[in-house]
């Protein structure tokens, strides 16, 4: 039976990983979080050591905070056990540790574990290629009121998506946090608006635009299940792979 750890397990999307995870028969070996505190489900205790966590797990799965991202990957290396991780927020310097950690043990990230979300990407990335830069793209998302990170790591996701398509570099054309007297739109830039407010779950809408048309695509999480859903398959797809740095794209098949 596979065993998954969770790191950040005290959180909302680390007890929703726990409650799939075992109504899909497998085991939990248990979690970590800052504090230490609870259970996961009865019998299953909240630790705080990653490397005595890791020993005893399968796979990983992080959905904790960017900071602790580097004590995680330092813990999987030294048991040799994949990790799937799915915490937002991070920047090049977080990257560059997965891309160093990836050459020793296998290392699914992304911004989303939404297999909807993920299919969406591709599709994005499809228009993108297909339409030339006189097709504006925006890129609107909408989070619950706790949630403290901007653009969303699934907005970048689809802006990353749309890069791709494009062949360019989304850090050289990305338009975010209008305000004033900003000046024309910039051609080929890909934007971003954040929206933040109630118990949103999640919604991601990706328009592309031209003079006298638009296209619309978008996706709408109804629970914090479909994540959750989403990681314990990938985190199963990683175990057994080679060394390397994978995305749901594999898990898709795409």
């Amino acid at each position: 039976m596979t065993r998954i750890g969770i790191y950040g397990a005290a959180g909302r999307m680390g007890r929703a990983i726990a409650q799939i995870a075992l109504e899909s028969g497998l085991e939990v070996a248990g979690g970590t979080d800052r504090e230490g505190e609870g259970e996961l489900a009865p019998g299953i205790p909240i630790g705080t050591d990653p490397i005595a966590l890791a020993e005893k797990s399968d796979v990983l799965i992080d959905f904790s905070v960017p900071a602790a991202l580097s004590a995680h990957l330092n813990a999987c290396i030294a048991a040799k056990k994949p990790i799937l991780i799915g915490t937002t927020g991070l920047e090049p310097a977080h990257h560059a540790l997965i891309d160093d950690a990836s050459a020793q043990i296998p290392i699914l990230q992304t911004g989303n574990t939404s297999l909807g979300v993920n299919l969406l990407a591709a599709l994005v990335e499809q228009a993108a290629a297909r339409l030339g830069d006189d097709w504006d793209i925006e890129i609107v998302e909408m989070h619950h009121r706790h949630k403290v990170d901007a653009p969303s790591g699934t907005a970048l996701l689809l802006g990353e998506a749309a890069a791709r398509g494009r062949g360019i570099a989304l850090a050289d054309h990305s338009e975010r946090g209008r305000d004033g007297i900003t000046g024309a739109r910039a051609r080929g830039a890909i934007g971003f608006a954040a929206l933040r407010g109630g118990s949103v779950a999640g919604d991601h809408q990706v328009i592309l635009a031209t003079e006298g048309e638009r296209i619309e695509i978008g996706h709408r999480a109804e629970s914090r299940t479909i994540f959750a859903r989403g990681a314990v398959k990938g985190a199963q797809w990683l175990i057994g792979r080679p060394t390397g740095r994978y995305d749901m794209k594999g898990v898709l098949g795409l």
